[in-house]
């Protein structure tokens, strides 16, 4: 705390001396002012992060120089002094942006030293918050990580706390609500920003082919391996390693990547040779992780190593306020992008995107607006627009059919459940290929009952 300003604001003489001399022998610099309107003409030169400050000042009372203090630097910490017993004028202070109070006179030097410390460490952070959050809207300022839902400002909170740190992450949540999105921003506001984020989707390899893709090989480490290659590991090296799906990666590849994670090393396939790396891992998952370890088809071990900093994307459902906000974005992008002058949505058309539902998230939201500005004949969207939406609750007739991709999710749901997930016989039963049948079951994030 060496050289922190601090100010220190009482008409009492005694007080403010005892304050000053014990505080600047602590390592603060101390600038006293004997009544608020002194130290408001002040405190441009000061423009300290922190102030002590009397509520009971004759002229310009406490509460008041606390709000024009915190007009001139909002990040300003405040600890006020009240008279023994005041404690609705303790309350009102807090209320009123205050960080704490004491009573006076402090005779308590520890509780007060104890105090500003936490009133440091609270400046630090939300002047580090709102330096991050400045730079998380320069990143990407037309993209999904748009939101001003409690949901999503907790999410945006927790980007500008772990983006600066090099702690591992993992991301959960329903598909389509933005996890890679939320990867990318972690990535680029982190020191790490000059170097690769590599990304690999966990379920869009089977398990021989996402060894060789994540571990790189040497030439002859196995038939077709006419020459070396790189793996997603080196890829990323002095970057960010982002594996997507990490839920559906299998046994055998989870105890690699724990060693990966315990060693800082790799080799790649047909090597014997240990390749030292300096990545951050980030991992995302749509899948209940702590019921797959139940299930033992997740390590227990892994789970602990993944699991230093969790961020939860919420639903769509959970961000009604922010849905029109994305709608706007969308429809902004994709008349840009075909040439169109689309101007919004009318007001039916709003209804109907903000009690909808919304089960693929924002990806489905994203898509339906693409449609509709590519579909409509006016400049505003309308509710005729906006095909494939059904409202919850509602049994008016044009509102009761069923999207083909819902009644596809429905059927192929209640043939895996009727077989007991046996995916070789349900593929079979539908008539379609195993492939396509597991293509399906991401698509539509279908989970066993």
């Amino acid at each position: 705390m060496a050289e922190t300003k601090l100010l220190v604001v009482d008409d009492e003489a005694g007080q403010r001396e005892m304050l000053a001399g014990f505080l600047s022998k602590k390592g603060f610099e101390v600038h006293t002012f004997a009544s608020g309107a002194r130290a408001l003409e002040e405190y441009h030169h000061v423009f300290s992060p922190l102030a002590i400050v009397d509520m009971k000042m004759p002229g310009m009372t406490g509460l008041e120089l606390l709000g024009k203090l915190r007009e001139i630097n909002p990040f300003i910490q405040v600890l006020v002094l009240t008279a023994f017993g005041s404690v609705e004028t303790a309350v009102a202070a807090i209320k009123a942006g205050a960080f704490d109070y004491l009573t006076k006179p402090v005779e308590n030097l520890d509780e007060l030293l104890l105090k500003l410390e936490k009133a440091v460490q609270q400046n630090r952070l939300v002047v580090e918050h709102k330096v991050m959050s400045e730079r998380l809207a320069e990143v990407f300022p037309t993209s999904e990580m748009i939101g001003e839902s409690p949901a999503m400002l907790k999410v945006k909170e927790m980007i500008s706390l772990v983006a600066p740190k090099d702690a591992t992450v993992l991301i959960t949540g329903p598909s389509g609500t933005g996890k890679e999105l939320v990867a990318r921003a972690i990535h680029a506001l982190s020191p790490r920003a000059e170097k690769e984020l590599v990304a690999i989707n966990c379920a869009a390899f089977p398990e021989t082919l996402l060894e060789s893709e994540l571990f790189g090989f040497e030439k002859g480490a196995f038939t077709g391996a006419d020459r070396a290659k790189q793996g997603r590991f080196e890829l990323a090296d002095g970057g960010t390693l982002f594996l997507d799906e990490i839920g559906e990666m299998p046994p055998s590849m989870q105890v690699k990547l724990l060693r990966v994670l315990e060693e800082h090393k790799i080799q790649r396939l047909g090597s014997v040779k240990e390749i030292p790396l300096d990545i951050r891992i980030i991992t995302a998952t749509n899948r209940d992780l702590l019921k797959a370890m139940a299930q033992g088809s997740f390590r227990d071990d892994l789970y602990y190593r993944l699991n230093v900093i969790t961020i939860d994307m919420p639903p769509l459902v959970e961000r009604a306020g922010d849905v029109l906000l994305l709608t706007e974005k969308f429809v902004e992008r994709f008349s840009r992008k075909i040439g169109k002058e689309i101007t919004g949505v009318d007001s039916e058309a709003a209804e109907l995107l903000v009690r909808y539902n919304w089960p693929g998230n924002v990806r489905e939201l994203e898509n339906i607006i693409e449609r509709a500005v590519v579909l409509t004949r006016s400049d505003r969207i309308t509710r005729e627009d906006l095909t494939g939406l059904t409202l919850k609750g509602n049994s008016g007739a044009a509102e009761t059919v069923v999207p083909l991709s819902d009644m596809e999710r429905r059927h192929i749901k209640h043939c895996l459940d009727q077989l007991d997930w046996n995916l070789g016989l349900c593929a079979e039963k539908l008539g379609i290929h195993r492939n396509t049948l597991r293509a399906k079951i991401k698509e539509y994030n279908l989970r066993k009952s």
